[in-house]
């Protein structure tokens, strides 16, 4: 009778989705309050990455609002250049993202390896994410932090834009919080005068930038020294700089980071900046037409035979993990809840690709629906940063940025003021 009690419980694929549904792989990534792990869905057998964030850990961080403005607004996007939402949920314990995974790597793992990209392989990545951050720009989305470590690679090459940790839908009233990674941010932030969506293009161009001359364009050993090179400093060029990038790419490049944002490249309004870009000779040989269908073969593949982020997060998980992660049965009483306990609980809603649609919790987007049609490909979250290394040339998130895939340790909570919760 004694074997009968431990015969494992159906999985109930018809109810809703929770982590029984799933086989747990190896761990690829470790953040400041959670973990990323391969995953596959037992009854499709598809290949996702599970991004779980401890509760306990999210609260004492004073970082509810954050996860669930990330739940919220990865509902509603949907694009071929973004690692997007295909399940989410929760146990007693964490709040799961099962997220499309990617094989390949992120942009920092090859930059550090690397040293540099060439200017064709960059010219690619340029295009693929310019087209998401319009799409995020077209509804009312700004990321806010656009960095080589959160653009991840497919197994065949293609960019993909990922951690929407610190993003936030925008309006006409203009945000004054400082949120992101310093190195990265554009003028308008630093200076406090209000920014709106156009620090996205920035961004990009600062990471054009450091992917082709493996170095970055503003630098600084300070605080007040980066902040000053950025608002401040003429845009300079290494002494190599023909030798690695032709006249077209530096022009779309100082378009990019133009601190006027009238003339900044992409930043026109309703689509035309995005158009600008586009029509620029730089992008003469991409296929606008077919980019999204991803027809196009990616300039650089990222070698399968090996891994493609720091091995080291399985090792640590096999030997240090105290409590390691398994699907459980919920918990009956949820009585004696926090209120930012019950905060997730209620708020931090569940989500699945394959039976709902997609939709807005904001008021301003209700017009909203789309229906879910993405398919997984492959993650690898980026190797974290060295604790000690937190120069704020180092690419580390400052001020009221909650990064997940590294355990930065100059990370604040947000500005509440600047977001909306329901």
């Amino acid at each position: 009778m004694g074997a009968l009690c431990c015969r494992p419980t159906p999985v109930d694929f018809d109810g809703d989705v929770s982590l029984f549904h799933f086989v747990l792989l190896r761990c690829v990534g470790k953040g400041a309050f959670g973990k990323v792990r391969v995953v596959q869905h037992k009854q499709t057998r598809e290949l996702y990455a599970l991004k779980y964030i401890n509760k306990a850990k999210c609260v004492k961080m004073k970082a509810v609002p954050n996860v669930i403005q990330e739940r919220r607004l990865l509902e509603e996007v949907d694009h071929p250049f973004i690692v997007n939402l295909r399940y989410a949920f929760q146990d007693d314990e964490n709040c799961f993202f099962v997220l499309d995974l990617m094989l390949g790597g992120d942009l920092r793992f090859h930059l550090e390896r690397l040293g540099s990209l060439s200017e064709e392989v960059v010219r690619f990545y340029v295009a693929q994410l310019s087209s998401a951050v319009e799409f995020l720009h077209e509804n009312g989305i700004m990321h806010r932090d656009i960095k080589p470590d959160n653009i991840l690679l497919d197994e065949k090459g293609n960019a993909h834009l990922t951690d929407f940790n610190i993003a936030v839908h925008f309006s006409e009233r203009r945000l004054t919080g400082v949120a992101g990674s310093m190195a990265y941010m554009a003028p308008e932030i630093l200076v406090k005068r209000g920014y709106t969506c156009h620090i996205d293009w920035w961004s990009l161009g600062v990471c054009a930038y450091e992917l082709i001359f493996g170095r970055r364009p503003f630098r600084g050993r300070t605080n007040s020294d980066l902040t000053y090179s950025i608002t401040k400093d003429p845009l300079k060029w290494p002494e190599d700089a023909e030798k690695k990038c032709s006249r077209q790419g530096m022009q779309v490049i100082k378009g990019l980071l133009d601190r006027d944002t009238s003339k900044r490249f992409g930043c026109k309004p309703n689509g035309e900046g995005y158009q600008e870009l586009r029509r620029h000779p730089w992008f003469k040989t991409i296929d606008w037409d077919t980019l999204e269908s991803k027809e196009q073969i990616p300039p650089f593949v990222p070698d399968s035979k090996k891994a493609n982020f720091d091995a080291s997060h399985e090792l640590e998980e096999l030997l240090l993990e105290d409590n390691p992660l398994k699907a459980k049965q919920r918990k009956a009483n949820q009585d004696n809840l926090t209120a930012e306990m019950r905060q997730m609980e209620e708020q931090f809603t569940s989500y699945d690709f394959k039976k709902m649609q997609r939709r807005s919790y904001y008021p301003h987007n209700q017009q909203l629906i789309s229906t879910a049609t993405g398919t997984s490909s492959g993650i690898a979250s980026r190797p974290a940063t060295p604790a000690n290394d937190l120069r704020p040339d180092a690419g580390v998130t400052v001020n009221n940025s909650m990064e997940l895939h590294s355990a930065d340790l100059d990370s604040i909570r947000p500005e509440m003021n600047e977001k909306e919760y329901h």
